[in-house]
Order: C-alpha cells, then structure tokens, then sequence
C-alpha cells in the first residue's frame, strides 16, 4: 500500500553533465567502431581488392624514388662516405616506427593510417593534430617528388633528343630565373587522373612501376662499380658524427611512405594479416637497396663532386661508362619509377583525408565515393592540385625539410599509441606484436625526436605555422562538428 504522505517521486533521469572542454579534447573513437566501419563514404563505399603482392608494392611504390635518386645528392656534402651510416640511422629510425605501424594496422585495418590509430587510443585533439601532420607528410612529399621527377625528366629529354626544358619553366621561383615548375605539376596531374579510374586500376601501374625502378637500381649499381675506388672511403667521416646525423635526418624523407600500405587498410582483401607482412617486406628491401646503391655512389665519386649535383646516379653513370647511353637508360627508369612515388604517396593522402571526414574533422564532400570506380573524387581532385601547386612554386629543399619533420611527429605518435593500446586494449586480437613490449615503441620515439631536434630552426618554424593554422581549423570546425560530437550532442538531447 502506498503512504498516501509521501512526496510524489520525480522518475526523470537527470541530463548527464556536459564534458568539459578537456574531455572533449580527449574523447576517443572505439577501435570496434572505426573496424565496422570500414570503406564506408558518402554516398558509396570503397573496393576491397588488393592483396599482400600490391600491398607490399604500394609501400615500395610510395618509399622508392626521389629519396634516392635525388636527395642523396644533398645528403652526401652533409655526411661524406659516411652517407652509408646515415642511411642507416634512417633506417633505424624507420625500422622502430614500422614495428608499431605493423602491430596497429593488424589491429586496427582502416584507411586513416596513424591518425585512426591516435583517435582510438590518445584522444580527438591528438589525432587531428597527427592527421594534420599527415596532410604535411604526404602533401608536401608528393611535390617533393615531382620536383625531382622534373630533373630526371630534363636528363632523359637531353639524352634522347638533345633538348631540354627552359629553367624558367622547370624550376621555382626563386631558383634562378625560375618561373613555375612545370613538369612538377604535369606528373601531379598524370597520377590524378590514374587515381580517378580506382584503387585496383591504380595499384596495378604502380607494380609495374615498382618493377622498373628496382631493375634501374640493380643497373646502376652494375655500371657504377666498374669505377669504384676504395680510396673515395679513405676520409669516412669528414665531418664528424654531428654531420651524419644531419644528413640522416635529411634522408629520412626517403623512407617516408612505407607506411602507405596501412592507409590501404579499407581497400585489402585480408588487411589484419597482410598489412603487417606488408609494411615489414617494404622496408627491408627498400633499406637494402638504399644502403647498396649508397655504398656504390660514394665508391664510384668523390664525396665533393655530390655538391650542387642533379640527377646524381645518372651522372655517375655517364662519369664511370665514359657514355650518355647508360646514364639515359638508368633517367628513364627513375622518371617512370619516381612517377610510382607520386602516384602512391597522393593515394595516401587521399585515404587519410576520406578517414578524417567521415569523422567530421573535414568537410564530408571529401569522403564522397563515386559508386563505380569506389574513388574519392572531389577529395582527389582537391589533393592534387593542392600538390601541383606546391610543387610548381616551393624549391626541393624546403620540401624535403618540412615533410621529414611532420613525418617523424606522425611517427612519433604512432610510437607511443602502440604503449597506449597494449595498456588499455590488452585483449585485444592483434595479428603481429611488437617484440620486447614497450621497448621498441619507446625506443622509436625517441629516435623520431632525436632526428626531428636535427633539423634546421627555419624547419622548425614552418612546423610551428602549419601546427598553428591545424588547431585554428580544429576548434573553429571539427571540434563542434566531429561524429564524436554530433552523438554527444544527441544523447543529451535524448536525454532531456
């Protein structure tokens, strides 16, 4: 019976206190709800259909090329012989940040590469300002290396018809008499249109590029050993140990893109086993090929004759063969193979941004699929010609500098969202783990920070500018319209 005395009982459930702005900043997206929604867009969703051999090329594609064939170039005035070493530190470096990358993209397969690993495991402001150093890595690395496309395309036109395009419209302002870069821009938009026609379509040009550009390798390391001379070794270090760790930092930018493979995430037939597999074969016959090829240069010249040179290893070919036709032949190769690098590092970024808009943090116009080719196009379309102009208007230099520093933070991340993981998730199912526990990871951050403080002041402060303009888009747009919030926004509505 009940006590006719008693106040009436107010049944309503109180509206849970608004977060404030801290856990707002925290808040992170489920690795449940990131996996179900894989390849989801708007509108269409995009096509499982690589496997572990275009997998594992798309990594090689993104990685092998303008490092290489070009930077090394700058990298050997910095560190003499010792250049070798230095491509070693990179590697290390790499090496660390790929165990993490491994172990996080078996457990977590989807398209937004380290940014979706950050969001599930550090928190919403971390993961934008990891997605925004991305937009810097594969951004300004695609212009980075159609800019060295350019020269290697001059080194074939000179070879084969005796002309070459006018440095007025071949390099940019600022660099001589230059006007705009021209061939920069054309490769930008070649690698678009391949883009536009699917992933599939996409990762089968880029494994026959990939294919070109190793043959070119071995070619050159053929032909560049008939004039080594061990003597060119005598002085190894001449610079001292401060300027190898220069020279590494600066050739890190070519071990950039071996973790392409896990932004592919969404479009892999069987992405928790082959992504791991896939970015762990990219680096070793990547770092392999870099260290030979190093080793060879620098016993084939003297460390001096780098400074000021372009299209190095085609150089040195015509230099020890006493003849254009060999140094012509290995110019080819690297401007198809160098094309595989812009092709698959713009691919990328594409990725990462459709990841980032069906989040919220960008437009959604960005994570529209076309229905029957499963591409992003307006997202694509964007991207490159954002990239065609940086790499028609920014000298090679600063954007070497400005990707390898985003690059390292990325990683850097990456890194520390593995410890994160394994501390919060211990259950949950991962195909490859990193060895040693928290060692690896801990060990790859601080070798990440160490090669970023490597960098010049200059470097820094476009870094500080870049990071600056990401939070002033942030909290002016996706920290109100992120998913994250929308559904907070709703569930208080609910419960009011």
């Amino acid at each position: 019976m009940l006590d006719q005395g008693a106040p009436p009982q107010n049944h309503t459930t109180a509206a849970p206190a608004s977060p404030g702005v801290a856990a707002r900043l925290m808040r992170r997206k489920p690795v449940e709800h990131l996996v179900a929604e894989g390849g989801q867009g708007e509108g269409g969703q995009l096509k499982r259909s690589l496997g572990l051999w275009q997998l594992t090329m798309i990594s090689i594609g993104a990685t092998l090329g303008t490092g290489i064939f070009v930077v090394l170039g700058d990298a050997v005035p910095e560190a003499g012989p010792a250049v070798t070493l230095a491509f070693v530190i990179a590697g290390l470096t790499a090496l660390f940040s790929a165990l993490s990358y491994a172990e996080l993209a078996g457990s977590i397969p989807v398209a937004g590469s380290s940014y979706s690993y950050a969001y599930a495991t550090l928190g919403e402001l971390v993961a934008w300002v990891c997605g925004w150093c991305l937009v810097l890595e594969y951004g300004v690395s695609v212009a980075a290396v159609a800019v060295g496309w350019g020269e290697y395309l001059n080194e074939l036109l000179d070879g084969t018809i005796g002309v070459t395009i006018p440095h007025a419209l071949s390099a940019a302002p600022g660099e001589g008499n230059g006007i705009i870069n021209l061939p920069a821009l054309i490769v930008v938009l070649l690698a678009m249109l391949f883009l536009l026609g699917g992933a599939r379509e996409s990762a089968r040009a880029n494994t026959i590029m990939v294919c070109v550009k190793i043959a070119a390798l071995v070619l050159f390391c053929a032909i560049g050993f008939m004039g080594f001379k061990s003597g060119n070794y005598a002085d190894f270090m001449p610079l001292g140990m401060s300027g190898v760790s220069a020279a590494g930092a600066t050739l890190f930018f070519s071990y950039i893109g071996f973790d392409a493979a896990s932004t592919a995430g969404e479009e892999a037939k069987n992405p928790k086993r082959d992504l791991p597999r896939a970015i762990m074969l990219s680096l070793i016959i990547v770092t392999a090929l870099y260290v030979l090829v190093a080793g060879v240069a620098v016993g084939a010249w003297n460390w001096k004759k780098f400074d000021g040179s372009e299209a190095t290893l085609a150089a040195i070919m015509n230099d020890v063969s006493g003849q254009t036709f060999w140094g012509t032949l290995l110019a080819l190769g690297a401007v198809i193979s160098i094309a595989s690098v812009v092709l698959t590092v713009l691919y990328g970024q594409t990725r990462i941004l459709f990841a980032m808009s069906r989040d919220g943090l960008v437009p959604r116009a960005l994570g529209k699929v076309h229905p029957k080719t499963g591409a992003p196009r307006l997202n694509t379309v964007l991207v490159s010609l954002f990239c065609g102009v940086l790499a028609a208007l920014i000298p090679l230099g600063k954007l070497v500098d400005a990707t390898s520093i985003g690059t390292l933070f990325a990683f850097a991340l990456v890194n520390v969202a593995v410890v994160v993981l394994r501390y919060k998730r211990p259950e949950l199912e991962r195909t490859f783990r990193v060895p040693f526990g928290p060692v690896l990871p801990v060990l790859g951050f601080l070798f990440c920070a160490y090669n970023m403080f490597s960098l010049d002041t200059v470097t820094w402060v476009v870094f500080g500018c870049w990071m600056a303009a990401g939070l002033v888009f942030y909290f002016l747009y996706g920290y109100r319209r992120s998913r994250l919030a929308t559904q907070e926004a709703l569930a208080a509505q609910e419960v009011k």
